[in-house]
């Protein structure tokens, strides 16, 4: 299996769609399904109150900005590395001005990155239910033995109550991944 990480191109402003559309029909008709397998221009519906009217609109995250999940190689120093022909194609779509990273060379995202931008979500297998005690991972409270209250699997995040030393309820809400059964 290769190798892939996601890439941000930066594009004209409006053009984000456009340059999206481009990349993929190039890739369609050079073939190079397994160089570039995908492209995203993230969104998200907003409820926008106008002339005293509500009303759901699809706003881009990140305006100017289209991402790119290619495949990658190493050089001789272990750098990652983007295929000649992806970048070609890529930094070529008219309305490109550039991949975003130091002197606009092609740097991938990191798996944080990814992760905090909401870009890709690991699936994660629930081993628990409400009223289950569970132990936390989360570096900050890691080893905290609490009870879940709630599940909340479209935002990926579980509430946990635990309870302090001197008797004292907390509740965090975690991600769904933070959080393990007790065996």
């Amino acid at each position: 299996m290769q190798e892939t990480r996601w890439y941000v191109v930066h594009t004209y402003s409006g053009y984000e769609n456009k340059v999206a559309l481009n990349i993929e029909k190039m890739v369609e008709n050079r073939g190079m399904q397994d160089q570039i397998l995908e492209v995203r221009v993230p969104t998200e519906w907003i409820t926008e109150i106008k002339d005293g009217k509500e009303r759901q609109v699809e706003r881009k995250i990140y305006p100017s900005y289209v991402l790119v999940k290619c495949a990658i190689y190493f050089d001789e120093g272990g750098r990652i590395k983007m295929g000649d022909a992806a970048w070609y194609v890529i930094r070529n779509t008219r309305g490109v001005t550039g991949f975003v990273g130091p002197d606009s060379k092609a740097t991938p995202l990191t798996e944080e990155d990814v992760s905090a931008m909401g870009i890709e979500r690991k699936t994660v297998e629930l081993t628990y239910a409400v009223g289950d005690v569970v132990t936390i991972s989360d570096p900050a409270f890691e080893g905290f033995i609490g009870t879940v209250e709630s599940i909340d699997l479209e935002g990926r995040t579980v509430k946990v109550s635990v309870t302090g030393a001197f008797g004292k309820a907390s509740t965090f809400l975690l991600d769904l991944s933070q959080v393990e059964p007790i065996q």
